[in-house]
């Protein structure tokens, strides 16, 4: 069986709540990556992705110094790095969600897994491109 930590990507760049949108769009183009998980040391707490700023920020005429605890989604889905890549993935097609900010069993960030990962590392090209078409279906 293959678990999220066979594939998942380590030691993930980190933001706190109080960084600024102009801090997060510097490391995502930085890293050349959409999203960055914002935690309190390493309790997660959200996720800011290309998208909050552009639809929250931008869109909205904050500034770049807005806080991130502004324009962060919280409801962030999580997967565990023990978890079934198998099901990890169906969660990710259903959910059409591209990547997972991955807990330890005392919910410290370890981790994001992405379905990129997944497909170079884990699993039948089938079943990552059939993930890949169901997270990208319109919703």
């Amino acid at each position: 069986m293959t678990t999220v930590t066979d594939v998942m990507t380590r030691d993930v760049r980190t933001l706190t709540s109080d960084s600024t949108i102009t801090e997060a769009a510097r490391a995502m183009e930085e890293l050349n990556v959409g999203v960055i998980p914002v935690c309190d040391g390493d309790k997660l707490l959200g996720m800011v992705t290309d998208r909050d700023i552009v639809v929250r920020a931008v869109a909205q005429g904050l500034d770049g110094n807005t806080p991130l605890a502004k324009v962060m989604s919280t409801d962030v889905r999580t997967a565990r790095e023990t978890d079934d890549l198998d099901t990890v993935l169906a969660d990710m097609a259903s959910s059409q969600i591209r990547r997972l900010p991955v807990l330890d069993g005392e919910e410290r960030l370890v981790g994001i897994v992405s379905i990129g990962d997944i497909a170079v590392k884990g699993q039948d090209e089938e079943d990552v491109g059939q993930s890949l078409a169901d997270i990208s279906a319109p919703a």
